[in-house]
């Protein structure tokens, strides 16, 4: 056994969500992504003496949303606290936060392990704070630059239990929140813009004992990828130096993503003093019974919810973990299920021939022109034994997209493409792929049975590929049967 094996790693993460509100948390300041440095600032989010903040009632509608959606409890009483500490882009000079009273508590996140199984991760609260500007070190050789447009921005962060095992798990959480966000359109979830920040909190012990050890931070990280290889690297780290006989020091550290390795931004040797006190610029906010059963009325349906449904309606993990992977494609697939009873088949066409075109053609789902209801239209049709598969995915799908008014059965209709089912038009056809080819047949009939296939491919040209294979099966393998040699 190796000396990484003894030893298992403790992860708790903490997620700052980016709420897609239009204005800030506590400004009417704009929140647009992209705008030239320092325009969506007022005197309120510069810090101005004398400006006094407002709350914004969205970014609770989101806050209460979200703890719905992770089975939270949900606070009654909402007080704000001044998180005070300094940095050049935080212009108060503090940070209008909840200390002692997170909007919600408890909780957990579900994330679905390799052997099928789930696991809970434990939440210890989400609370509702704002953001600090952005500093910029690499555009001026000699000044840092400060750019306070994301100043005041809304954000909740999600704090974990300590709970996560590995590097793997970390991914599965991060990905299970970042679909959470977006099915309830609360935050855009994009890494790479900076909307959805993570901490990774990481420590190991020896397998067995309960006492946590010590932990660093591990901040700056742009991907979930980044995360899952951060925390994998600091484990590895820190079991080395365990080993090796270091102590482990409370650091504050970043992760390079070029090399794959963390190095340390600031010691933490001591704890910070942050000095919380309630915020006198703002009163509490009270959350009602009545308004967290009007927030509940109005939640989409959830991805677990819909994942377990699907597996319930006879899907594979992997199929209702694609269906429900985008709320988009979710949201598509309800419909079409909602007017077919052919749950895997309209998967099917889903997960492949639909999202392969949206793939090969850059499109997005809500700009795809098929209607859901056009496409349980073709699942159906289909299963009757009307039109082949074939016939169905090369000619029927491409005319669907171009003449969208038209259901499968017109379009069908028209170009001539519905399958032949008649035994006695079959027939005349099947006797002429026998005796096309009589040599074979005595082969097959001498038990070289692979030659079905020669025989069923010859109907289908003679047919124009509108002989329907399960009836022509039957009637080959019976004239075929019946033939003396």
């Amino acid at each position: 056994m190796s000396s990484y094996d003894k030893y298992e790693t403790v992860v708790g993460l903490e997620v700052h969500a980016q709420l897609s509100t239009k204005s800030k948390a506590y400004s009417g300041d704009s929140t647009e992504y992209g705008v030239l440095p320092n325009t969506n600032v007022s005197p309120i989010s510069l810090g101005h003496p004398g400006t006094l903040p407002k709350t914004n009632k969205k970014v609770i509608e989101f806050a209460v949303s979200l703890g719905l959606a992770c089975k939270c409890t949900i606070r009654e009483m909402n007080e704000y606290a001044r998180k005070n500490y300094f940095y050049a882009d935080l212009p108060k000079g503090y940070q209008i936060t909840q200390d002692k009273t997170p909007i919600c508590t408890g909780g957990y996140i579900t994330i679905k392990q390799e052997d099928g199984s789930e696991k809970n991760i434990n939440l210890t609260r989400i609370h509702m704070e704002e953001d600090a500007g952005k500093s910029i070190h690499d555009i001026d050789a000699f000044d840092s630059l400060i750019d306070l447009n994301r100043a005041g921005v809304a954000l909740v962060e999600i704090v974990s239990e300590p709970e996560i095992r590995s590097g793997e798990e970390a991914y599965k959480y991060l990905t299970e929140v970042r679909k959470l966000v977006r099915y309830l359109e609360i935050c855009d979830g994009n890494m790479e813009e900076g909307s959805l920040r993570c901490d990774a909190n990481v420590s190991v012990r020896l397998k067995g004992t309960t006492a946590f050890g010590k932990r660093t931070e591990v901040k700056n990280m742009n991907s979930i990828r980044n995360v899952q290889r951060a925390i994998e690297f600091e484990a590895k780290r820190q079991i080395d130096a365990i080993e090796n006989g270091e102590e482990i020091t409370q650091d504050t550290r970043s992760f390079n993503a070029v090399t794959g390795s963390t190095f340390v931004l600031r010691s933490k040797e001591m704890a910070n003093d942050y000095r919380y006190f309630p915020e006198p610029d703002l009163q509490p906010v009270v959350v009602s019974k009545e308004y967290i059963a009007k927030v509940k009325s109005t939640l989409p349906p959830l991805p677990n919810e819909l994942y377990k449904k699907y597996l319930s309606l006879g899907l594979s993990a992997y199929d209702s973990g694609v269906l429900t992977d985008s709320k988009e494609i979710a949201l598509y697939f309800e419909q079409i299920i909602a007017k077919t009873k052919s749950v895997k088949s309209a998967a099917n066409w889903l997960t492949v021939q639909i999202k392969s075109y949206l793939n090969d053609n850059g499109v997005h789902i809500s700009d795809f022109s098929i209607s859901p209801e056009r496409i349980a239209e073709l699942v159906d049709f289909i299963d009757s034994g009307k039109v082949s598969h074939t016939i169905a995915i090369q000619k029927i799908f491409p005319k669907m997209m171009e003449e969208k008014n038209k259901s499968p059965l017109q379009i069908a209709e028209e170009n001539g493409w519905i399958q032949e089912s008649d035994s006695g038009a079959l027939t005349e056809f099947v006797k002429q792929a026998i005796l096309k080819y009589p040599e074979k047949v005595i082969e097959y009939k001498n038990g070289k049975t692979s030659l079905l296939g020669l025989f069923m491919g010859e109907v289908m040209k003679l047919s124009k590929g509108k002989a329907d294979p399960k009836v022509t099966t039957e009637l080959v393998k019976e004239m075929l049967n019946d033939v003396q040699i």
